[in-house]
């Protein structure tokens, strides 16, 4: 269902889904359109839902040029002109919630609300050695399925580890065709880790939605609630009981709250 569009010379492949207000979601470290198959599913019916492979992930490829988390945000940016899209809620998680801040920050007027899930201003020390950590994992696992076991330690629930939710997401994952490199990894996770918006984000003017997982150890609560902080009238919620990425673990309630804040969002714009 999907395809290649042509954006500001780069092919994206992306895949867009549904009726009503569109809705763009960015996904993070090496995820592609894939990532969002539930929200795609369950949210179609009431919105035009638009999904990329960002640069270096997936289908889109990596250019020569470098890569920061500005450039990807100007790929999102031109992809939205792309499709003629004046407007759109806009959703990402993990590195994509970065890019995602970065989108609105660098061109807001495509960007209708913000729905970050698992978000930070900067990295902390820790998250930081977090992502030092995958790099090495990256480059050292004996295969695939060593490296996927090891880096959803920190992603999903010992529920989903236990109930067999992650090791169905593994067998999807080595079944998918089209493999990031090792060294598109790297250059994504370098951009992540070396990117700020604390000093930026009050300059946001949108609404927004901070989403945290209670049990996720990376994004923590803590650094959710310093991005909802600073951004004027964002909404912050934790969902106690999740991990890094709830909208696939849970992804009924989790549509079920960005409907009613995007819903919301409308009632108040039109």
């Amino acid at each position: 269902m999907g395809r290649y569009v042509r954006a500001d010379g780069l092919d994206i492949w992306t895949e867009q889904v549904g009726t009503g207000p569109d809705v763009l979601l960015v996904g993070g470290l090496g995820d592609t359109v894939e990532s969002w198959q539930f929200q795609l599913d369950g949210l179609a019916d009431r919105y035009r839902l638009t999904a990329f492979d960002n640069r270096g992930a997936g289908r889109t490829a990596m250019p020569e040029d470098p890569v920061s988390i500005e450039v990807m945000a100007d790929d999102a940016a031109a992809l939205l002109r792309a499709l003629d899209i004046p407007s759109a809620h806009v959703a990402g998680f993990s590195g994509g919630s970065i890019i995602s801040q970065e989108l609105a920050l660098r061109h807001p007027r495509p960007v209708r609300s913000l729905v970050l899930q698992s978000t930070w201003p900067v990295p902390d020390a820790y998250l930081r050695r977090w992502g030092l950590f995958i790099r090495w994992l990256a480059e050292t696992a004996p295969d695939e399925r060593a490296f996927l076991e090891g880096f959803y330690l920190d992603i999903y629930t010992a529920r989903a580890h236990n109930d067999g939710t992650v090791d169905r997401f593994i067998e999807d994952v080595l079944a998918f065709p089209h493999k990031q490199t090792t060294e598109n990894l790297n250059r994504f996770l370098d951009a992540v880790l070396d990117h700020d918006t604390t000093n930026r984000l009050p300059d946001i003017d949108v609404p927004t939605l901070v989403l945290a997982g209670g049990r996720d150890s990376t994004s923590r609560p803590e650094l959710c609630r310093a991005v909802a902080d600073a951004i004027p009238g964002a909404r912050f919620a934790v969902m106690e009981e999740e991990a890094h990425q709830p909208f696939q673990e849970i992804p009924d309630e989790w549509n079920a709250r960005v409907d009613a804040f995007w819903r919301a969002t409308q009632t108040r714009t039109t």
